[in-house]
């Protein structure tokens, strides 16, 4: 049986492709979860007219993201943190702390995008990446200096 995918599966292909599965698996597993749809010629026509929309839509999206992008990597955030003789920090600066930073220099971004596998806990200068889009992502410089006391 040849089903169009309205998402994409793992194993099976991304959104949109005409794939070929056994019938079983299209009846009780794809089409009641509305993972996919039957490939007639009606839904075909509907689906390609959808991914025309949808592509438009992704292209407006990276435009975007580009722009974004141009922005985050012209900035130099300063994050001001009390620290130990050895340049530790009491504590780390974590991605909320770089949001708000971030969004103090008038840039909004959203936490999740910010790729920071583990909270900052020295004093430097940092390069963390700024997830925009599947396709697009930037690297903010981030100096973490001692606070004065």
């Amino acid at each position: 049986m040849q089903v169009i995918l309205n998402e994409d599966l793992p194993n099976l292909g991304r959104t949109g492709d005409v794939v070929k599965v056994r019938a079983g698996y299209a009846r009780n597993y794809l089409l009641p979860r509305k993972l996919a749809v039957e490939a007639d010629q009606k839904n075909i026509r509907a689906f390609e007219h959808q991914k025309r929309i949808a592509s438009r839509r992704r292209e407006a999206k990276r435009t975007d993201a580009m722009a974004i992008k141009a922005k985050i990597e012209a900035l130099e955030i300063t994050i001001m943190a009390r620290a130990g003789e050895e340049g530790k920090l009491f504590g780390s600066v974590t991605n909320i702390d770089i949001e708000r930073a971030v969004r103090e220099k008038g840039v909004d971004i959203e936490r999740r995008k910010i790729v920071l596998p583990e909270p900052i806990k020295q004093l430097g200068d940092f390069t963390v990446p700024v997830k925009l889009d599947a396709e697009v992502e930037a690297n903010l410089k981030i100096i973490v200096a001692a606070q004065a006391e």
